[in-house]
């Protein structure tokens, strides 16, 4: 492996379990266990699966200003936050393309930004040049912390017995502060697979300690390690997007609908004025769930076909585990994002037919929303 690659605190727990890793993010990442892709995806769809994912970024605002910093910088509302709550956002640039999609938690007298990995320099720097003028104090702590995602419908099942806490009454992107196997730990109900779980936020020192004390109080419960292999898969199915495939500076989240998060009349924010007025003129190319109906694996970067003509490429695909058939997102014109409109995706020489359809592909999770 490249030595500048960093490495989260699990790293050697990962080649212990037989990990294949992989370049991500500039972090070496398991993609899967020997297990496999197709079990340990499946295994969080029928009991869990527990990720690594302390790759992610974090950053602390805090401040008699913290919460105008988060509105200034990000697309969604946070003004209506309790402390004990979370929030899906976006940051965008002025232009409206998307600079990081993010997760913002009212703590108890600062917020957290959650940010993805491969955008942590970069946002970084924005939250800097934004907080000018401001009376804020950022802390990036990283570096120092541990998260781990466990998933699944036996998740609370698993997780219960480790900590005091009741999970029952941590709602769906909720969170609460307590301990985890005797370690401190924030503990959210947030997740990226459709599943009901937890997100488990420790110290980096005690990383190591919980993901073997949760291995170990799942192994009888069906409980597998999981890597981002399943992690894509599982995303996909459900339709979320990720950042550098589906989301970008090149679009905007009107176009990568995630129009749900903006808040138009919250008050000025970046890239406010641009989605403005894209809003109001429309036309612009839109994402979209593909569903083939022939057999064949759509993988990025892919033609999308619609009479004869390319009229975009897929940026996720896959065939699907639980589903059995191929699956994919992309962008189109805004004429063919009805469901049903017929489309296909060039696989070699072959262009194989399929549909738009309503996201999410898989409509039986777990989550508890």
């Amino acid at each position: 492996m490249n030595d500048t690659l960093k490495k989260t605190p699990l790293y050697d727990v990962h080649l212990g379990l037989g990990a294949k890793m992989v370049p991500f993010a500039e972090y070496e990442m398991p993609v899967q266990y020997p297990t496999g892709i197709t079990a340990e995806h499946r295994a969080v769809r029928a009991t869990a699966g527990l990720f690594d994912v302390s790759h992610m970024g974090e950053f602390l605002i805090h401040g008699p200003q913290a919460l105008d910093l988060v509105q200034r910088v990000s697309v969604n509302d946070a003004a209506g936050l309790t402390v004990g709550q979370c929030q899906y956002s976006a940051m965008c640039a002025e232009d409206g393309g998307v600079r990081d999609d993010v997760v913002v938690y009212h703590m108890a007298d600062h917020y957290m930004m959650v940010v993805n990995a491969s955008r942590r320099d970069q946002d970084w720097a924005w939250l800097e040049e934004h907080a000018q003028g401001l009376e804020v104090t950022l802390e990036d702590c990283s570096d120092g912390t541990g998260l781990l995602a466990l998933q699944g419908p036996r998740a609370q099942e698993i997780l219960d017995p480790l900590t005091k806490l009741s999970l029952d009454d941590i709602a769906y992107y909720h969170f609460a502060e307590g301990t985890v196997a005797g370690f401190a730990a924030t503990i959210s109900r947030t997740g990226y697979t459709g599943e009901d779980g937890f997100e488990l936020y420790v110290a980096e020192e005690d990383t190591v300690a919980v993901w073997n004390t949760v291995l170990e109080q799942g192994e009888g419960l069906g409980l597998l390690p999981t890597g981002l292999g399943a992690r894509d898969s599982l995303r996909l199915e459900m339709g979320f997007a990720l950042y550098g495939s589906e989301l970008d500076e090149e679009h905007t989240p009107l176009a990568g609908r995630l129009g749900w998060l903006v808040k138009m009349d919250k008050g000025d924010f970046s890239g406010r004025d641009a989605l403005v007025r894209q809003r109001e003129e429309g036309g612009h190319d839109r994402l979209v769930g593909i569903r083939l109906t022939e057999r064949g694996f759509p993988r990025p970067g892919y033609p999308i076909v619609h009479d004869g003509h390319v009229v975009g490429s897929v940026t996720s695909g896959t065939v699907s585990p639980s589903l059995g058939y191929g699956i994919a997102l992309g962008y189109v014109p805004a004429g063919l994002v009805s469901p049903d409109t017929e489309v296909g995706v060039r696989i070699r020489d072959k262009v194989v037919p399929g549909v738009v359809v309503r996201l999410p592909f898989y409509t039986e999770g777990s989550v508890r929303r």
